[in-house]
This record gives C-alpha cells, structure tokens and sequence, in this order.
C-alpha cells in the first residue's frame, strides 16, 4: 500500500526528487530540523492544544517556541478541537511540498516521526532533538487548515 501511495506521489509531482524524506519509507538522508529523540533525554515538555475558534481560524496554542540546538523536546500535543488535526515539523520547504501532496491526497496515511495525525480528543507526543540552529515551521496540513491559520514557528538557537 505504501509503496502505491509513493508511486501516486511521483506521479503527481513529476519526480522522486521532490517527495524525499517526506513520508514513510523515508530516503536515509537527515533532516535539517532534526532527528527521531530519545523520550527520556528529553529536557523540556511543550504542551500544545490544536483546535478551530469560533471565527473560523484553526490554531495551535502555543504557536511558536524557541528551544536550543542540540535539546531534545518533547511535544505533548492535544487535539482540542472538532476535526481531525495534525502537527508536522519541518523546513518550510517541506512544508509547503507536503502542503501540496496533501491537497491533491487528503487521506494520505503517514508514517513520519516529525508529525502527528489526531482525532478530535485525542493526544499524542513527538520527541525530537533539534540538531541544527535556524527557524523551522509547524503546520496542519490537512487541505484547507494551513490556509486557515493552523501554522507556526520553532526558533532553534545555537547552545
């Protein structure tokens, strides 16, 4: 099944290129934001809620946060809403080549250690060591929820 899912992927984007390191299966090679961490070298928890607001917007609270390089982190991640959500970390590149698949798959089943899928009321965890310094995102990428606000940045500063 995964491997029909990848063949859709190529087709749709035109080459492998473009759909490495983005979902299951993976491709060995490193992310910029990081690495899969160890639960129990994890230094700080993150508690965020995703949900949708009265007004439309679909949120994730808190939607930034700044940790250091080389911290693993662990993401507690609550699903406060009424729709299912996700919480995907990655480069904004990544981001948005993700962003895309899912328009054209929205029921794209993954396999990622950077991201989360979970019903309403649900919760769930990531941790991850953040190996390099920069600015990454956090974004739903269920179709329709990036546009509605569901995104946010992670600032990784050098130790």
């Amino acid at each position: 099944m995964k491997a029909a899912i990848f063949g859709m992927l190529i087709a749709a984007l035109g080459s492998p290129a473009l759909a490495s390191g983005s979902h299951a299966g993976g491709h060995g090679e490193a992310m910029a934001v990081g690495e899969p961490g160890v639960k129990a070298k994890a230094t700080q928890t993150i508690r965020v809620t995703m949900k949708e607001t009265d007004d439309g917007k679909m949120i994730f609270t808190p939607s930034t946060f700044k940790v250091r390089k080389g911290q693993t982190v662990r993401f507690a991640i609550q699903n406060a809403g009424e729709l299912d959500h996700e919480f995907v970390l990655d480069q904004e590149d990544k981001i948005m080549e993700h962003k895309a698949v899912m328009e054209k798959f929205p029921d794209m089943e993954h396999d990622d250690p950077n991201a989360i899928r979970l019903a309403a009321g649900k919760s769930g965890e990531i941790i991850w060591k953040f190996t390099n310094d920069g600015t990454f995102k956090i974004a739903c990428l269920v179709p329709g929820h990036y546009d509605a606000g569901m995104h946010g940045d992670v600032s990784v500063a050098a130790k």
